[in-house]
């Protein structure tokens, strides 16, 4: 069973060392992508990813990145699964995830929405959440456009330093 459990260990090692495609600063361990990794009992590695939207296009990428570094690493068989179900959310990217993103320029998101319980306000223009500037702190700042270079960020400039930004959208 140590041997499993090693190899278990070591695995997840690997696939949480797998660059996500579209933000390659982060890893898919740090953006919350990588669910799981074990060990069949016929040996197979399995390792299960859950994609930020049910339409990621780079899912394909990710697996096959997972399943090379993981045939690379010694392990003969992998099964790369994707996970739908609980569905991705922001609160899943770690501290180092979001330190990270906000390093290289990028709006880390706030706390997911979360379903309202008892009777939901009438409002009768759109909420508009503090995007803080991720190069100035400035909280000064406005979208320019809900759809980034990906589906999971959106465009924003800050008013105070004037530089544009991305910002991943909550989940």
């Amino acid at each position: 069973m140590v041997t499993v459990l090693t190899g278990v260990r070591r695995a997840r090692h690997v696939a949480e060392q797998v660059p996500d495609p579209e933000l390659p600063m982060l890893t898919l361990a740090d953006l919350g992508v990588l669910r799981g990794v074990g060990i069949a009992p016929d040996g197979t590695v399995v390792a299960e990813l859950t994609p930020t939207y049910s339409g990621c296009p780079a899912m394909a990428e990710m697996r096959a990145e997972v399943a090379a570094r993981l045939r690379a690493a010694g392990y003969e068989r992998v099964e790369v699964r994707t996970v739908l179900d609980p569905p991705w959310t922001t609160d899943w990217i770690t501290a180092a995830g979001r330190r990270k993103l906000a390093e290289h320029g990028i709006a880390p998101p706030g706390p997911a929405p979360r379903p309202a319980s008892g009777p939901v306000p009438l409002v009768l223009s759109a909420t508009r959440r503090a995007v803080p500037c991720p190069r100035c702190g400035s909280a000064d700042t406005q979208e320019t456009s809900r759809f980034g270079a990906t589906s999971c960020k959106a465009l924003w400039r800050c008013r105070a330093c004037r530089e544009p930004f991305e910002y991943v959208k909550e989940i």
